[in-house]
């Protein structure tokens, strides 16, 4: 797992990693919240504090030191006043809700739960709340598709303006393996709308709101999800639909690229960071003999020696919190068919029936795709561009977490070339 770089003070230009937790894990996913702060998910010192007290490897600990945090944001709201000040009251419910995410984070593992249904009602009021104060407020909304409903929000550049409205650019936002469509407002969707985007985010099966409130699980033909929503955006004045960007972020990135494989209404695709075969990449994370058992087909030793690797209080954090969140995300109860199911989610024999221009992402020190961004890259020849992000200007971790100023610039600068946005 990437650390935080700081250059060293001795004056010789070497790179010391100073880690944000001694657990590689609770260590990326401090730093993605941290991240989140230049647009208004999070404040710097509040997380670093927080970060400070929370046991290393230890779920519970994590959880309720963020609900802790989720909860003295939340009640902030109460000496502000919103007829003076909007702005500081927005900020506080973005933060809040972020909080509230993060206890969620590594909750999976037991369905049961309450604090998983609990905690994401309390994120999304929190969010919604603050779309409401935004200079032109994000529009929730309900797309029908094929056996399931696809919550998503709306940002526009511009107010409504009655029959008239200006035609703008728009981004297709999707998140991945883990997260949510509020997380991508501070991604990417604020970076959007400054540079004159419109932005919808939304989520399919197996991410978070369709999985709880619909019970779904992923899915492997994700243009169900993503062609309703370009009707959708077909229906709207102020959308230039010539001009639809459509964005996969993390695991996301498969998603949309393979939506693009049947999707031909979109005019380019960004994938933060590529991926050609999904399955292999989790397959890959395995000690050899689970490869080895998984490879030749023996289900009930495979998730016998899983759940007692689980078992034990020695289990590394990552590999604890990918299955629980795979089993989970995917509504399935077994770690075989979780890796089978991921067999199917591959681009092999689609990358040629993607007509639009392709940016594949790479982040230098990937821990979960390496390798990936560069097969996509190749199989899709002529129509990618590619672009890796290095370590030695911070932003070479996953998804370029920490580093989103750098991964914004890059990609806007690629997306106004190919779509020629002014």
């Amino acid at each position: 797992m990437g650390y935080l770089a700081l250059v060293s003070g001795a004056g010789n230009g070497t790179v010391e990693m100073v880690p944000l937790s001694s657990d590689d894990s609770f260590h990326f996913e401090i730093l993605r919240i941290l991240g989140h702060a230049r647009y208004g998910g999070s404040d710097i010192a509040e997380v670093l504090t927080a970060a400070g007290g929370i046991e290393p490897g230890n779920f519970t600990s994590f959880s309720s030191t963020f609900l802790a945090l989720a909860e003295r944001t939340h009640s902030s709201v109460d000496s502000i006043n919103p007829a003076q000040d909007r702005i500081s009251l927005r900020d506080a419910f973005f933060s809040a809700s972020n909080y509230y995410r993060a206890a969620d984070f590594y909750l999976h593992g037991s369905w049961a739960d309450p604090l998983i249904n609990d905690l994401w009602a309390k994120q999304a009021a929190s969010f919604q709340t603050a779309i409401s104060l935004l200079p032109v407020p994000g529009q929730l909304v309900s797309i029908k598709a094929d056996g399931f409903e696809i919550p998503a929000i709306f940002y526009a550049v511009d107010p409504p303006r009655g029959r008239s409205p200006k035609r703008r650019p728009t981004l297709i936002v999707g998140n991945g393996y883990d997260g949510s469509q509020e997380e991508m407002l501070h991604v990417v969707g604020l970076a959007a709308l400054e540079r004159g985007w419109n932005v919808i985010t939304y989520e399919g099966p197996g991410q978070p709101t369709v999985r709880r409130n619909q019970n779904l699980g992923f899915i492997t033909e994700w243009e169900k999800v993503v062609t309703p929503v370009v009707d959708y955006l077909h229906t709207r004045r102020d959308v230039d639909t010539d001009r639809l960007g459509l964005y996969g972020y993390s695991f996301g990135a498969w998603l949309a690229t393979r939506a693009a494989a049947f999707e031909h209404r979109i005019s380019a695709v960004v994938a933060i960071d590529g991926i050609y075969d999904v399955g292999a990449s989790f397959l890959a994370q395995l000690p050899h003999p689970l490869q080895d058992l998984f490879s030749s087909s023996r289900q009930q030793e495979l998730d016998a020696a899983i759940n007692q690797a689980l078992a034990s209080p020695h289990a590394p954090t990552q590999l604890r919190w990918a299955v629980e969140q795979g089993l989970w995300s995917f509504k399935l109860n077994s770690s075989y068919a979780f890796l089978n199911k991921t067999k199917e989610m591959t681009m092999e024999g689609l990358t040629e029936r993607v007509t639009a221009p392709v940016f594949v992402g790479a982040a230098e020190d990937d821990i979960f795709f390496k390798g990936q961004p560069e097969q996509l890259k190749e199989a899709l020849g002529s129509k990618a561009t590619f672009y890796e992000f290095k370590s030695e200007d911070g932003s070479g971790s996953h998804c370029q977490v920490g580093a989103a100023v750098t991964l914004n610039r890059v990609v806007f600068s690629w997306l106004d070339e190919v779509l020629g946005n002014k």
